[in-house]
C-alpha cells in the first residue's frame, strides 16, 4: 500500500504540477506530511518524502535498488539515449568515470578566466539608465561561458552559430507541456514539437559538424572539456563514440545553461532586496580585487558570495525534486514499495523545512555560515552517486559571475511584489526573469579579469 494521496483526477493533478509544483507539494505535505503519493497521468506514481532520515536512505540505496535513469525519462527526446541522466547501472558508472575529470575541483581554475571574462563582456553591453531582465542576460553569460568552456569555441563567427542554434532550440524547449508525451507529436514546422525538433535537427548538424572538425585535427593542448572527453578512454581504451558525445553535451549544455541562469537570477532576486546585505556582499568582493583586478582564485574563496549562493540555491533550488525509480520492493516510511514505483525526495520541501532551517522562508545567508549542512539537508544537485557532477562547475560559476556584477555595476531591483514562479520545462525561474536597472557602472578600465591585462 502506497502513502496517502489526493483523490484528484490525474490529469487534473498533472496539469496542477505543470503549473505550480511548489503549492502541489506544499499543499500535498500540509494536508499527509512527510512522505505522501503523487498520482499524474503519463508518469508512475510518485512518492514523495520531505524528511531528511528518508531522503539518506533514497540516496545511500544499492544502485540496483533504486533508478535514476528510468525516473528521468521524460527527458530523453530532449537530451538523447546517451544522457547521463538516462543511464542506470553499469553503464552509467562507465560515462560517469569518463566524464568526471573534466568536472574536477583543481581544474576549476583553468575556467575561471574565460568565465570573468565572458560575464565582463556581456554586462558591458547592458542598459544604462532603463529596466532590463537579468534572467535574459544570464542566459547570454551562461550560454557564452559553455561555448567557450565546454565547447572550446574561440572562433567568434563560428561560436556565434553554435550560440544561435543552441539558444532557439532551449527556447522552444521550455514549454512545460513538451514534456507530456501525447504532445510530442511532429504536426509540422508550425507545431510546437515539429519546431523544436527542426531546431534540435539543426543544431545537431552544427554539433555533429564539430566532433567531426575536432576528430580530424586534434590538438593536444587544448583543456576545453569536450578536447578532454575526446581524449578519454575506457579500461579497455575505447573512446566515446559521437552519439554518446552528442547527448553529453547536450546535458551538460541543458544543465550549465537554463539552470545556472535561473539559480544567478534568483540570487540578485533575493540579494537586491536587502541593501545592507548587497553592500555587504559587495564590499568583500572589491576588497578581493588586486589593484582594481578580479582575481578568480580570491573570488572562489569568499565566504558571504558562497554563503549567498548556496542559501539562494536553498530557498529557490532550480529543480523541486529528483526521482528515483524502485527496481525490486523496497521498504521506506513504514510503506512496502513495489517495483516500478517512483521515489522524489523533494529539494523544495526539505530545503524550506521547518526545524531543520530557522525562519525557513527568509534568506538569510549566514546560516550557510555559521552551519555546514549534509548531503540529506542541502542538496540542490541531487545526491547519492547521482549528485551533479556539474555541481563544482556551477557553484564556481555563478560566483564569477556574481562578482563580474558586483565589481563593474550598481544595480537596483524595479520590482515590489513579492517573487513568484514560472514553469520553464523542468526548472522553476523567477516570474518576469527580475526586472532591474542599471544605476552606476564603474569605469570600464577600472575592473577586468587578469586575462585581460
Amino acid at each position: 500500500m502506497l502513502p496517502p494521496a489526493t483523490t484528484v483526477p490525474k490529469s487534473v493533478q498533472l496539469a496542477r504540477w505543470l503549473r505550480n509544483p511548489a503549492h502541489v507539494l506544499e499543499e500535498s505535505q500540509s494536508r499527509f506530511g512527510d512522505i505522501f503519493t503523487l498520482r499524474m497521468s503519463y508518469v508512475p506514481n510518485f512518492v514523495v518524502v520531505s524528511d531528511p532520515d528518508l531522503v539518506k536512505e533514497v540516496f545511500s540505496s544499492a544502485p540496483d535498488e533504486l533508478h535514476a535513469g528510468k525516473a528521468n525519462v521524460v527527458l530523453k527526446p530532449f537530451l538523447g539515449d546517451y544522457s547521463l541522466l538516462m543511464l542506470d547501472g553499469a553503464e552509467h558508472l562507465r560515462q560517469r568515470k569518463l566524464l568526471l575529470p573534466p568536472f574536477h575541483g583543481e581544474r576549476l581554475a583553468t575556467y575561471g578566466e574565460t568565465m570573468l571574462t565572458s560575464a565582463l563582456a556581456t554586462i558591458a553591453k547592458w542598459p544604462d539608465a532603463r529596466s532590463f531582465t537579468l534572467h535574459n542576460e544570464f542566459q547570454e553569460i551562461t550560454l557564452d561561458i559553455i561555448i567557450r568552456t565546454v565547447f572550446g569555441m574561440n572562433d567568434e563567427a563560428h561560436a556565434n552559430d553554435m550560440a544561435r542554434a543552441m539558444r532557439e532550440t532551449l527556447e522552444l524547449a521550455t514549454n512545460p507541456f513538451l514534456l507530456i508525451p501525447a504532445l510530442q507529436v511532429d504536426l509540422g514546422a508550425v507545431s510546437p514539437w515539429g519546431r523544436f525538433l527542426r531546431k534540435l535537427k539543426a543544431a545537431d548538424t552544427l554539433l555533429y559538424a564539430e566532433l567531426a572538425r575536432r576528430r580530424e585535427n586534434p590538438d593536444p593542448s587544448k583543456q576545453d572539456i569536450l578536447s578532454l572527453l575526446l581524449r578519454a578512454r575506457d579500461d579497455d581504451g575505447s573512446a566515446m563514440s559521437d552519439k554518446e558525445l552528442r547527448d553529453e553535451l547536450v546535458t551538460l549544455l541543458v544543465a550549465g545553461h537554463e539552470t545556472t541562469a535561473t539559480a544567478l537570477a534568483w540570487t540578485f532576486r533575493w540579494v537586491l532586496e536587502n541593501r545592507s546585505l548587497y553592500r555587504e556582499l559587495e564590499d568583500e568582493v572589491l576588497a578581493s580585487t588586486e589593484n582594481g583586478k578580479l582575481i578568480a582564485e580570491r573570488i572562489a574563496k569568499l565566504p558571504l558570495l558562497d554563503a549567498v549562493i548556496r542559501e539562494s540555491l536553498r530557498l529557490q533550488p532550480v529543480v523541486p525534486m529528483v526521482g528515483r525509480i524502485v527496481q525490486r520492493p523496497f521498504k521506506l516510511g513504514g510503506y512496502d514499495l513495489p517495483e516500478g514505483t517512483a521515489i522524489g525526495p523533494s529539494i523544495y520541501l526539505i530545503q524550506r523545512r521547518l526545524g531543520l532551517y530557522q525562519n525557513p522562508a527568509r534568506f538569510d545567508p549566514r546560516r550557510f555560515i555559521e552551519h555546514k549542512f549534509s548531503p540529506h539537508e542541502w542538496f540542490p544537485f541531487g545526491g547519492g552517486i547521482r549528485r551533479c557532477i556539474g555541481m563544482a562547475f556551477a557553484l564556481y560559476e555563478m560566483k564569477m559571475i556574481v562578482a563580474a556584477v558586483l565589481a563593474r555595476t550598481s544595480l537596483t531591483i524595479n520590482e515590489t511584489a513579492p517573487p513568484t514562479m514560472v514553469r520553464r520545462s523542468i526548472t522553476l525561474a523567477p516570474k518576469g526573469g527580475v526586472h532591474v536597472k542599471l544605476k552606476e557602472r564603474r569605469s570600464v578600465g577600472a575592473f577586468q579579469s587578469t586575462s585581460q591585462r
